[in-house]
Order: structure tokens, then C-alpha cells, then sequence
């Protein structure tokens, strides 16, 4: 699993690498948990865009679940969401 916690930008890219290449090596499905994500630019769904095509090499498959809001709406402006082993489940409605 894969934790995206605060704002993950192209300043912290060096930092996430370790941890998608660990992901890589643990193959099959690849759970990414974005429910404390609060911005993110491009460079982190390209990073996940090139997991998900690794995985998909391999058979495997790439979860992302909890986005907010606004985190949702890039993965969708991306088009990382229609990647073919790329699952993306919704976070639930506020109350």
C-alpha cells in the first residue's frame, strides 16, 4: 500500500520514488490510498500513470481509493482513471 499524505508536487517526487519502486517489485495489486492528500500536481499522476503501466506488464493492477474532491478532479483531467488495470474508488459523500 501507498500512502499519499499532504501535498505531493514535483519537489517531492524524489521522495515517493522508493516507495512506487517497492510497490513495483511487490507486484500484483498496488493499493494507493489518497484519503489524506490535500494537493497534488501532474508529476504525481505520471509517477502513478507509469506504475500502473509496469503493473499492467506484470498482470497487475493499480487501486487508488479515498481522493478528495479536488485530487478526483486531476486524476480525471489526467486521464489516469481510464488507464485499462487502473481502479479508481470514489471516496464517499460528506455528510
Amino acid at each position: 500500500m501507498i500512502c499519499c499524505v499532504g501535498d505531493e508536487d514535483r519537489s517531492t517526487q524524489s521522495l515517493r520514488r522508493p516507495a512506487l519502486s517497492r510497490a513495483l517489485h511487490a507486484g500484483g495489486t498496488v493499493l494507493v490510498d489518497l484519503h489524506e492528500l490535500v494537493f497534488a500536481d501532474p508529476s504525481l499522476m505520471v509517477d502513478l500513470a507509469m506504475v500502473a503501466r509496469r503493473l499492467r506488464q506484470a498482470g497487475g493492477l493499480l487501486r487508488i481509493r479515498g481522493a478528495q474532491p479536488q485530487i478526483q478532479r486531476l486524476i480525471e483531467v489526467v486521464g489516469l482513471h481510464r488507464l485499462p488495470n487502473v481502479i479508481l474508488e470514489l471516496a464517499p459523500a460528506p455528510a
